[in-house]
């Protein structure tokens, strides 16, 4: 009967063990989940990085000539240089 009882409780223990181990908090399953949201994050990161790094070439570039800021005056506003003629055209 001791000995019954002695298994039993062992056989909880271990079964607490597991639990904690897979399922709990700190085990295999959260430590998984972390590496997936730290992975999105890199990731997000990593396109950031890429985008500061465009936006930064860009004030670079707007700030050391003017041919930049004629390009975007020219794209984005539509202006033209004196002289010049512009023609719209218009797919019917």
């Amino acid at each position: 009967m001791g000995q019954r009882v002695a298994l039993g409780v062992l056989i909880l223990l271990l079964l607490a063990m597991q639990w904690r181990l897979w399922i709990a908090d700190g085990g295999i399953a959260h430590t998984h989940r972390l590496k997936q949201q730290a992975q999105a994050m890199q990731d997000e990161n990593d396109a950031l990085r890429a985008r500061n790094a465009a936006l930064d070439a860009e004030v670079r570039d707007l700030g050391q000539g003017t041919a930049a800021i004629e390009a975007r005056a020219r794209t984005t506003l539509g202006m033209i240089r004196d002289g010049e003629t512009f023609y719209l055209v218009v797919n019917p």
